[in-house]
């Protein structure tokens, strides 16, 4: 009698209380290893701890794709990505927007020599067009789409080369190319690279649409809404967690955007279809 007593003590208080909820697992797509997302994102994880009363756990993903599966087999909860590759994840795993991250001047342009002979934008036509890396929203799409919405066709109109940013720069000063496709702060960098070039820009696109968190798409609804309401009310001390982190020094002056929709990112798609991408139910590169 003690022993059935005992046991259906244990089990009440068994039922009786809460099971320890699972961390709630946050990965980043543009950082590899963990060592790297502990140093840009530790303050965050501890500050979005205490927004939300949720524990977080920060989560390593070796990949973009890395990251889609992740988020389709409920590795992961959160994943904080790119405006080009958040298209590709809408089809891939129709997440759940919970909020942009805004980046103050990130837009795209085409530099040229400033004493060079490229003059106007009808000045590329038939010559070499230097962008970054294949699929990169302010490095390749974005400045195909700056140059198509000024009338000149990717592919057809000029010739694009795929170059990292200090190699093109330096074909840049030989005469090897006549433009880069790039971003403002990109451009800085060149300028403080070479003190003794000047560069001009000839074509410049509207302000890309923003890094975005997304959420799994099956992310119970508490824990969705505690994330998203803790960005809407404490956005200030968690943007100055996330600004501790080196790289995330391009969000300074930004801010966390809760009014934001999936059509915001029609202009991303736009710029697939610049480059001849009509899908997006895969990574271009």
């Amino acid at each position: 009698m003690i022993r059935k007593l005992a046991a259906a003590l244990a089990l009440t208080l068994a039922t009786a209380m809460p099971a320890l909820a699972d961390p709630v697992k946050f990965a980043v797509t543009d950082i590899e290893g963990l060592e790297a997302l502990q140093q840009e994102f530790g303050a965050f994880e501890l500050a979005l701890e205490e927004a939300t009363g949720l524990e977080i756990e920060l989560y390593p993903v070796a990949s973009r794709t890395t990251a889609v599966e992740a988020l389709n087999s409920a590795q992961v909860d959160l994943v904080l990505t790119g405006p080009a590759e958040y298209v590709v994840m809408k089809e891939l795993s129709q997440p759940k927007i919970v909020v942009a991250w805004q980046r103050p001047d990130y837009f795209a342009q085409v530099a040229v020599l400033a004493d060079g002979p490229i003059r106007s934008i009808e000045d590329l036509k038939g010559k070499k067009v230097a962008f970054g890396s294949v699929g990169s929203t302010s490095q390749h799409l974005g400045p195909a789409q700056a140059l198509a919405d000024f009338g000149l066709k990717y592919g057809t109109d000029y010739e694009p080369v795929i170059i990292s940013r200090n190699v093109a720069a330096e074909a840049l000063t030989r005469g090897d190319i006549a433009a880069i496709g790039l971003n403002f702060g990109h451009l800085a960098s060149v300028r403080e690279a070479f003190p003794d070039k000047a560069f001009a820009v000839i074509a410049r696109g509207r302000d890309l649409p923003n890094d975005i968190l997304v959420a799994r798409k099956d992310i119970p609804d508490d824990v969705f809404n505690a994330v998203r309401d803790a960005f809407a009310a404490k956005g200030n001390e968690l943007m100055q967690a996330v600004l501790t982190g080196e790289d995330n020094k391009k969000f300074t002056g930004g801010f966390f955007l809760t009014d934001v929709t999936d059509s915001d990112y029609d202009y991303v798609r736009s710029m697939y279809r610049t480059i001849g991408v009509e899908t997006f139910t895969d990574f271009v590169n």
